[in-house]
């Protein structure tokens, strides 16, 4: 599974902006290898997703290094689960969500902001968050020009905002664990 992973990190390295429907494929192969499995179905199917076209407008619009970084972004956030569903709000900004929000972009002049809506109890093992680490509702991973995205870690962790809002959310798990909401 190590080596799987690494030919992945390298493979995204190399190739870079991905489209929907081969990095679709691609990180079908790499959700798998995180599992410990490598089927046949998971590399013959793609991860496919339905896409709003104001979040093809808000990327669209944005430099190219900033396009790439919000389209990998995107595909990751789709790979964690299916039923992920994309919208904009704030009257501009694109949301990811699935019970409740995932993630949401904002460019800004120097880097993307990857907000993640964790209420800061999803771990970060590899320490990709890079602002709020003291925020009640979310932090932040800002990716700059150039700059690797460590699909992995993101990955893993919009899986777990996932699986938290499954569970009933953030703020309904922090008041479980005795915190406050």
């Amino acid at each position: 599974m190590r080596r799987i992973s690494r030919f992945w990190d390298r493979f995204v390295a190399l190739c870079g902006e991905t489209s929907a429907v081969t990095g679709g494929f691609f990180l079908r192969i790499a959700r798998a290898a995180r599992h410990g499995f490598l089927t046949l179905e998971h590399m013959v199917q793609p991860v496919t997703y339905q896409k709003d076209p104001r979040v093809d407008a808000y990327i669209d619009a944005l430099p190219g290094w900033q396009q790439k970084i919000c389209q990998q972004v995107r595909d990751l956030v789709h790979a964690a689960d299916p039923g992920v569903t994309e919208t904009i709000k704030r009257r501009v900004q694109p949301y990811f969500v699935l019970d409740g929000n995932i993630c949401a972009l904002l460019a800004a002049k120097d880097h993307v902001n990857v907000f993640l809506y964790d209420g800061g109890i999803v771990p970060d093992p590899e320490g990709i968050i890079t602002g709020g680490h003291n925020n009640a509702t979310g932090r932040t991973v800002a990716i700059r020009e150039n700059e690797k995205i460590n699909t992995r870690a993101l990955g893993e962790m919009f899986a777990k905002i996932i699986a938290n809002n499954r569970a009933g959310g953030w703020r309904k798990i922090k008041q479980q664990q005795g915190g406050h909401a």
